[in-house]
């Protein structure tokens, strides 16, 4: 028991000393330490939610971005897939008309002229929609007549117009009891104002007509300006539109009678059936097939000569088809027949119109080099009538025969015959 409350004692007394105390306080001050370090912790863990807040947001956006991506070469590859089917249609489209045995040549043709007809119909609706117009615009007008006209009609006659009416029935009366006592002297008089009145009409129809030739001529003046005013491309466009051609010419292998022909057809209402650079091509491209397939050749020209618009290049075709003739006609011994219907001129009458084997004329056919007009202004001479004329140049040796148009099937045929170009059918 003594040991007891000695142990108590000393407890009591270590308790109350001053090293206890001091002990004391540095547990306090461990205590404050451990609840800062605590506090930083804490700090460091909010910090770090959120820079991995910062690189999930981040993580996400490169997603979307990638994703976007992905939809973009996957819209790019169906675009792709849709042009390639595309294409692979058109290229069918092609091969059934390759299938069909057609040209391609024809083929262009066919694609030329379905862009001429949608052209046309754009503007036929340009212009129904400017008619609709124009209609809108007299009907308004029309109505604005016919209210203006009800409103005067519905006025009364005011006091003034009843005055002058008087006043002119009153003036009417006393000129005709004048008009009785002076009927001779006016007779005379009536004869002298017949004489000037003829006279004066006369004089005006004169003037009339004039002014109408003047006018006609300023008109003509006005149009070739107009007409020269539009570009060479423009020109040729609305050629062929209005034509539904692609340019002066049309070639083709046919038969006449059973017998096989390459045929070159001038159309002379196609820039007056001047020969081009494209003029040229064709017929020569028909030259060099007749030659490879020994086929006979029939040309038949309308034309106002070169192309002016195509300068040398249009100059040029003329060597160039003769040089393919030389090689047809000679080297190759083929048959040529030229038909020169009106007009036929310029650089056609100088190149493949007169190397034909046989050359035929139209019946009062204008063929020539250079026009009426243009030798007298060059040469100051006068051209004698019926020079340039198919019947003249028969009798000077330049054509072999003058046919009418209606009888060219029946001539061609015995010429073919007789020159002894077999048929299809088996015979001569």
């Amino acid at each position: 028991m003594d040991i007891q409350k000695l142990w108590s004692n000393i407890k009591q007394i270590l308790i109350n000393t001053p090293y206890f105390f001091a002990k004391k306080g540095h547990m306090t001050n461990k205590i404050s330490f451990i609840t800062e370090e605590s506090n930083k912790m804490k700090q460091d863990k909010f910090k770090k939610m959120i820079t991995s807040g910062e690189q999930m947001e981040e993580k996400r956006k490169n997603i979307e971005k990638e994703l976007l991506e992905e939809e973009l070469d996957l819209d790019q590859e169906e675009l792709d897939k849709m042009n390639e089917d595309k294409l692979d249609s058109d290229e069918e489209e092609l091969n059934k008309l390759i299938g069909k045995k057609y040209t391609r040549n024809e083929i262009e043709q066919l694609f030329l002229l379905a862009e001429i007809e949608t052209k046309a119909e754009i503007e036929e609706k340009e212009k129904n929609l400017a008619y609709d117009e124009d209609a809108n615009q007299n009907s308004k007008k029309s109505e604005e007549s016919t209210e203006y006209e009800e409103s005067h009609e519905s006025e009364e006659p005011t006091e003034s117009e009843e005055s002058q009416e008087s006043s002119e029935s009153t003036e009417y009366e006393e000129s005709q009891e004048s008009s009785e006592s002076t009927k001779y002297e006016e007779s005379s008089e009536s004869t002298e104002y017949e004489e000037s009145q003829e006279s004066s009409e006369s004089t005006k129809y004169e003037e009339s007509s004039e002014s109408t030739e003047s006018e006609e001529s300023q008109e003509s003046s006005e149009s070739t300006e107009s007409e020269e005013d539009i570009p060479y491309m423009d020109k040729v466009d609305s050629y062929q539109r209005k034509t539904g051609l692609t340019d002066a010419v049309q070639t083709g292998i046919g038969q006449l009678d059973g017998i096989p022909v390459a045929l070159a057809v001038m159309d002379f209402e196609f820039i007056g059936g001047s020969m081009g650079s494209v003029v040229g091509e064709k017929i020569t491209r028909l030259i060099q097939y007749a030659t490879r397939k020994s086929l006979p050749l029939i040309i038949c020209c309308a034309s106002g000569g070169a192309r002016m618009q195509e300068g040398s290049f249009s100059l040029m075709q003329m060597g160039k088809i003769s040089s393919t003739l030389l090689n047809f006609q000679f080297h190759e011994n083929l048959f040529l027949v030229s038909l020169l219907t009106s007009p036929t001129t310029g650089g056609v009458t100088a190149s493949f119109g007169m190397l034909g084997d046989i050359i035929i004329g139209e019946p009062d056919a204008t063929i020539a080099f250079a026009g009426k007009r243009v030798i007298e202004e060059v040469m100051k001479i006068e051209v004698p009538e019926g020079v340039q004329e198919a019947e003249y140049l028969l009798e000077k040796g330049s054509l072999d025969s003058i046919v009418p148009r209606n009888l060219f099937k029946g001539v061609l045929s015995e010429l073919l015959a007789f020159h002894g170009i077999k048929s299809n059918r088996g015979g001569v």
